[in-house]
């Protein structure tokens, strides 16, 4: 009996922000229903997709380390060459589109508005109408016109027993009983989209809630100031910032009855493993296509203000100097948007 030919492998590429692979999820569970699926991220990439079942591999690809240049661009599509049929061009740079050329792809698919797409084989439509995740999930589909399933809106991530260990180790030692727990993530790579008053939400929410900080390293300050502020109540606050890998800190959001955050990272996280959101917008809106994707989500912004949206990532600066996207939120709408999320309606 004549042997089957093996189902050749896609390469998707994927090396733009954390949130960004978190949201190239759906895609990669779409192409694993067809064949094997390795993907190209970088080294937060690489960590955060670690376990997840719709990868074969994962290749780390770090362009602004031991990879940068054009002579690491070389050596990783070296390594990569001929082993794939298809690339999948997540991210959308030119660099991306010379890794698949250099890995001797010859079908490279990406969307028709990336710095790429001269190299591309074929384009599929960017749709600005569209939910990142389900433009991202349509790079797979047969043709543009047509309509993204329920489950391209469904990110995933699966967090390992190393990283729940961590999350127990971490809980262990701030005294935690059980308690239900509110996380806030005060940070952004963009300092505009951060909303300033986390140390005050932090005051109200602990009348109910033990809460707990996440973010990385660089979110450290910014968890000092609202232990500051919490004075006699700090003991209530689990500060988890820099000492979670973001794969831990999903383990540690799924134990959360809701996210407070900005527009950033791990509000995706969140949705990925469903905990309810309360997401902050300044500079930017949802209607970008990077609003959150949990189950149960509110948002807040301020529609009045002609200035916003003003920037599709969030500006370094406010370009009018004001801020008041920012700082025109009170500490006691986000409170009640959190109170409505964690009532007894939304959690059951």
């Amino acid at each position: 009996m004549a042997r089957s030919p093996a189902v050749p492998a896609s390469l998707v590429v994927q090396t733009s922000y954390l949130g960004d692979v978190i949201l190239t999820t759906p895609l990669l569970a779409e192409l694993a229903e067809r064949g094997p699926v390795d993907v190209v991220t970088t080294p937060a990439g690489a960590a955060i997709l670690a376990h997840h079942p719709a990868v074969r591999t994962i290749i780390s690809y770090d362009k602004r380390g031991d990879r940068r240049g054009l002579t690491g661009l070389w050596k990783t599509g070296r390594r990569l060459r001929n082993n794939y049929r298809t690339a999948f061009l997540a991210q959308g740079s030119m660099r991306s589109a010379a890794l698949a050329v250099l890995a001797g792809c010859p079908e490279r698919v990406g969307f028709s508005t990336s710095a790429g797409r001269s190299l591309y084989t074929r384009s599929v439509q960017y749709r600005p109408d569209r939910h990142h995740a389900e433009r991202l999930w349509l790079l797979a589909a047969p043709s543009d016109s047509v309509e993204p399933p329920a489950r391209a809106r469904q990110p995933s991530l699966h967090p390992g027993s190393d990283d729940t260990d961590a999350v127990d180790r971490l809980l262990a030692a701030a005294g935690y009983g059980g308690e239900a727990l509110v996380a806030i993530a005060p940070g952004s790579a963009w300092a505009t989209k951060r909303w300033p008053y986390y140390p005050a939400l932090t005051r109200l929410l602990l009348g109910r809630w033990r809460v707990a900080i996440v973010g990385g390293r660089d979110d450290e300050g910014r968890a000092a100031e609202i232990l500051t502020a919490a004075g006699r109540a700090r003991a209530g606050v689990i500060d988890a910032t820099g000492r979670l890998a973001p794969l831990a800190t999903a383990a540690l959001l799924r134990r959360c009855v809701a996210l407070v955050g900005n527009d950033s990272a791990p509000q995706h996280l969140a949705s990925a493993v469903g905990t309810p959101t309360v997401t902050v917008y300044g500079p930017t809106v949802p209607e970008f296509g990077f609003g959150p994707l949990a189950p149960s989500h509110a948002t807040a912004g301020l529609s009045h203000l002609d200035c916003r949206p003003c920037d599709r990532h969030g500006p370094r600066r406010c370009p009018l100097g004001h801020w008041r996207c920012m700082r025109d939120l009170s500490v006691q709408e986000i409170e009640q948007l959190v109170a409505r999320m964690t009532s007894p309606s939304h959690l059951s």
